[in-house]
């Protein structure tokens, strides 16, 4: 840290001082005074104003970027701006400014202060929408000790070691069911072998992973039939992405009142998610039925909800319809009611209830923790569906291209998953712990292919990187894509090279992508494990391969995609090398 040389007065940051960052930068009285500073090598620090970059005009810069397409660019504009300014940077692109680092080390004194209860970048498109709708934030979006308070409870239910247990066999279930599925294309192909696009199965895929986990009930997506509602929810989720990074630079308060098409869009994709996109006829025709069946429902005991239940196992087969009833009708005089009937239910369950031989899945186990409202249940469960199906299906299609392009690499995959398999002797949570190059394999799609472009905080105090002064409040950027791919940070940055995280260097923060500390992405242990098992059984049953000399480039819709369908081929391994088919 530096050396100040002049008295510093207290930094107490008035609370209007981070919304007033998004608009612009602001001298605040209670900002400290500084003359004159010097870091640990006896350099003079030097003011925030001095930091090199585009950020004096942010109309104009919105015009340069719109120009340059970085609406879809952002990461090569990214990449572009470090090797002009060099490793920190300022913009200010509309409303949207911030200071950009790519250095691990830089990255390490940004986390170390952000403060107790940390703040990333506000997603100003998706809390408009809340606004709008008059829903509930999740713990994704909360902020202050209304969010620690929720994320503890989370944590313990969804992102803790003990939870992969729970996790492990509804994950590996899908898992098998996605390698019978293939079979099946494959089979009925008649070429041993089946050609195509993988995302809108990987989606499928993803859906029904993190559906089984947060709800404990499968949608079915494995079968041939897809129910016509999930792919709307897929769809959702891709127009919902596609629709929020141009309202990162333009105002969403703004688009709404000129009624732009960007934010109709985007009101009605998550409007989808939130099981809304119904015409309003449909609507009415689940209206009528659903009052007409809940009315009788929450006029029951909870013994008798009970006793409804088919197998009869203290699991109200009504848990999940109760949700989605209150999911559809927020606005109606019943769900008040309805919400305290289900709580009360769930409380007297988990009074009566013994140790439980299924997991039920983590909404159920929030309900009977009863430690969170069904208001915040509902919208942290929303937000893990919604963030949990695009993310992990696109970094599973970007790791089998990668295994596709290197055969070789494959092989050395495919053998550690047979001796990882020989020594656990089927028991998938020690084989989970013997494929270090599976998991190197998933670090280093992050690496070359991270979902997310960047890390941001909102640092809690002042800070000095590459002896420049940023101050409290400032939202700090650190640029994974750029990092990944930085020759200063990564030895033959352009290869993918999974053994390079098995070896003894070190790694200081240089995997981050799923964020780090207390804020780091909730949904983490779930994504890890359903991509890994996803892997166990990719490589066990089939070769992958893809079209000679057909490179596939990155585009940005807030998460980074391929610019074209990756299109692969799946060849059966000989039926001796097969296995859970």
């Amino acid at each position: 840290m530096a050396r100040w040389s002049v008295w510093r007065s207290p930094v107490t940051l008035p609370l209007p001082w981070i919304e007033e960052l998004t608009s612009g930068v602001r001298c605040s009285s209670s900002m400290p005074v500084v003359k004159q500073a010097f870091s640990e090598s006896g350099s003079i620090v030097r003011p925030f104003r001095e930091i090199p970059g585009l950020w004096k005009n942010g109309a104009a810069n919105l015009y340069n970027f719109w120009k340059l397409d970085g609406f879809r660019n952002l990461h090569h504009i990214m990449v572009q701006n470090f090797k002009t300014f060099g490793p920190i940077y300022r913009e200010k692109i509309g409303y949207y400014e911030s200071v950009n680092i790519i250095n691990p080390e830089d990255a390490a004194i940004v986390f170390k202060a952000e403060g107790h209860y940390p703040k990333r970048l506000k997603v100003e498109a998706w809390t408009a929408y809340r606004d709008y709708r008059n829903r509930k934030y999740g713990v994704l979006l909360k902020n202050g000790e209304d969010w620690r308070s929720n994320r503890v409870i989370l944590n313990k239910e969804v992102i803790s070691p003990k939870v992969l247990e729970n996790f492990v066999p509804l994950l590996d279930e899908v898992g098998q069911d996605f390698v019978a599925r293939v079979h099946k294309k494959i089979k009925r192909s008649g070429q041993n072998k089946w050609t195509t696009d993988l995302s809108q199965e990987l989606f499928k895929y993803a859906l029904e992973s993190v559906s089984s986990v947060l709800y404990g009930e499968r949608l079915g997506l494995m079968l041939d039939y897809i129910d016509p509602e999930a792919q709307h929810f897929i769809n959702c989720i891709t127009l919902m992405f596609k629709t929020t990074s141009p309202m990162l630079y333009i105002p969403p308060g703004l688009l709404r009142q000129i009624g732009a098409k960007v934010w109709r869009d985007h009101v009605e994709a998550w409007d989808g998610i939130f099981n809304q996109g119904r015409t309003q006829s449909t609507r009415m025709n689940f209206y009528s039925f659903d009052v007409m069946m809940f009315s009788r429902f929450i006029s029951r005991t909870p013994n008798e909800i009970i006793a409804l239940s088919p197998e009869n196992n203290n699991f109200p087969f009504f848990h999940l319809y109760c949700v989605r009833w209150s999911f559809l009708f927020q606005s109606h005089p019943f769900v008040a009611s309805a919400d305290r009937c289900i709580q009360n239910i769930y409380r007297q369950l988990r009074q009566e209830t013994g140790t439980q031989k299924k997991y039920p899945g983590v909404l159920p186990s929030l309900l009977m923790l009863d430690k969170l409202s069904i208001e915040d249940i509902k919208a942290s469960i929303t937000e893990l569906m919604a963030g949990g199906v695009d993310t992990t299906s696109i970094t599973l299609l970007w790791t089998l291209y990668e295994l596709a392009r290197h055969p070789n690499l494959q092989e050395e995959l495919r053998a550690e998953v047979a001796a990882a398999r020989a020594e656990s002797q089927g028991d998938m949570l020690k084989m989970l712990k013997r494929i270090p190059l599976v998991k190197g394999a998933l670090k280093e799609t992050l690496r070359l292919h991270p979902v997310a472009v960047s890390l941001q905080r909102y640092i809690a105090e002042d800070i000095i990187i590459q002896n420049y002064h940023i101050p409290a409040g400032t939202l700090v950027q650190l640029g994974l894509y750029a990092m990944g791919r930085d020759p200063k940070v990564f030895f033959r940055p352009e290869q993918y090279l999974p053994s390079r995280w098995l070896r003894t260097e070190t790694h200081y923060f240089k995997s981050l992508g799923f964020g780090f500390g207390p804020r780091q992405c909730l949904g983490r242990r779930i994504a890890e494990t359903e991509m890994q098992l996803f892997l166990i059984h990719m490589l066990e049953n089939f070769r992958v391969e893809k079209q000679r000399y057909v490179e596939v480039q990155s585009t940005f819709e807030l998460i980074l995609l391929p610019e074209k369908p990756i299109i692969l081929t799946l060849k059966p391994l000989q039926t001796s090398q097969q296995h859970n088919i």
